[in-house]
């Protein structure tokens, strides 16, 4: 999309890495020409933000599914697409397909598959996929059992400075397990395993990872085992970041009361302690990402038997307004939100994006924090509307998106 216009957000808070302040944003070429405190020019289109929050455009780091309508609501212009597609993406010409497949007005960043068929056995033509468009690797929603296979995989992603996104639970403990070992998953009697699964896989890893030099990422560390490793490796100076859903910080397992299946998640839920530390992990920077984890389930894929059901939320549309909890809780600040949601992971993918600077890419988002509104499966946007977070009400919401300058996602708002 090329931007018809100059454009000039005025009357808005400017949320930047150094904390928000009052200004103007101008963008001229898809690109912001200036900001802070400076006028509009003769031919802009002037937008006054009316004290409303002028952030960057979220960028989601690890989806399964891309809904552009449900992105757009929650303020995403950009995200990571998981490898576990059908088929895999394991191939340069799927990568290169993804990579173009949201264009104009959303970017998809494609990780590549580790394995071929994400079965874990060999590597993938790595190399191959970076050239098409891939912006990391990832090992997709398994972790990879043999110890070979991964230092291999980390030796050569360190030589390509590609990012490695892995699923932190040994395979070995999980097994079939859909729930955490504990007081819930006995009272319900489902299959479970130790909270111990996810600090085994981030030990092995985070060794390798120091071993190599690669940088690695851990998609979602939900347990306070795992957040110490994380925090200890980073005091080292190993490459290590970690990511989060909403559901680990706002849920704890006691969601799983009456065999909700929409509360069906992998990594499952996890102890109200897990939860605490995982709160506490966003405080104190161990946790660099907070991302949707989208991943829309057809109803006939979550009304089963909650061990029948297959894991995963519909989670863009209230990635933005779970966040903004944490700020109103006083856990982080509204800068720090946006470094959680937009910079960190931009800067994780190697992209021009995720934050306001003169020459980036205009990729930005009107927001009202204290918008009221009441999160509904039913009026999702989404090709599946299954969120553990229905009929809860919250705050914040996207009055305006812009892509490159260009506004997108302009459909009136529920």
């Amino acid at each position: 999309m090329k931007q018809p216009r100059p454009l000039a957000i005025v009357g808005g808070r400017l949320v930047t890495p150094d904390g928000v302040r009052p200004g103007t944003l101008r963008c001229e070429d898809g690109r912001i020409a200036a900001l802070g405190d400076v006028a509009p020019q003769d031919g802009d289109d002037v937008v006054d933000a009316g004290g409303a929050l002028v952030a960057p455009g979220l960028v989601d780091c690890g989806v399964f599914a891309i809904d552009k309508a449900a992105f757009h609501f929650g303020g995403i212009t950009r995200a990571a697409l998981m490898p576990d597609q059908s088929p895999p993406l394991d191939h340069p010409a799927r990568v290169r397909f993804a990579a173009q497949s949201g264009k104009p007005d959303m970017w998809v960043h494609p990780l590549a598959a580790a394995t071929v068929a994400l079965e874990g056995g060999h590597l993938a033509e790595i190399a191959l996929m970076c050239d098409a468009g891939a912006k990391g690797i990832a090992t997709g929603r398994t972790w990879i059992a043999d110890s070979g296979i991964m230092l291999r995989l980390l030796q050569y992603a360190a030589m390509l400075d590609l990012v490695v996104v892995s699923h932190a639970e040994d395979s070995g403990l999980a097994g079939s397990a859909v729930a955490t070992a504990g007081e819930m998953a006995t009272r319900l009697g489902l299959p479970s395993a130790p909270a111990e699964a996810e600090a085994l896989a981030i030990a092995r890893d985070v060794a390798l990872a120091e071993m190599t030099g690669a940088r690695l990422h851990v998609r979602q560390v939900t347990t306070r085992a795992g957040l110490n490793l994380v925090r200890a490796a980073k005091q080292r100076g190993v490459s290590v970041t970690a990511g989060v859903t909403p559901a680990h910080f706002m849920l704890s397992d006691l969601a799983l009361a009456e065999f909700r299946t929409f509360s069906r998640l992998s990594p499952p839920l996890r102890s109200e302690s897990d939860r605490q530390a995982v709160i506490e992990g966003i405080g104190d920077g161990t946790i660099d990402v907070i991302a949707s984890g989208h991943d829309p389930r057809w109803p006939e894929d979550k009304r089963l038997p909650f061990a029948d059901a297959e894991p995963g939320m519909a989670g863009a549309e209230t990635l933005l307004a779970m966040t903004l909890t944490l700020v109103r809780d006083g856990v982080i600040d509204t800068a720090r939100a946006f470094d959680l949601l937009a910079r960190n992971p931009a800067r994780l993918l190697g992209v021009d994006a995720g934050e306001f600077r003169e020459g980036a890419e205009a990729d930005l988002a009107l927001i009202d924090p204290e918008r009221p509104w009441v999160i509904d499966s039913a009026k999702m946007d989404t090709s599946a509307g299954n969120t553990p977070f229905d009929r809860q009400p919250t705050q914040g919401r996207v009055l305006a998106l812009w892509k490159g300058g260009v506004q997108v996602g302009t459909k009136p708002r529920r």
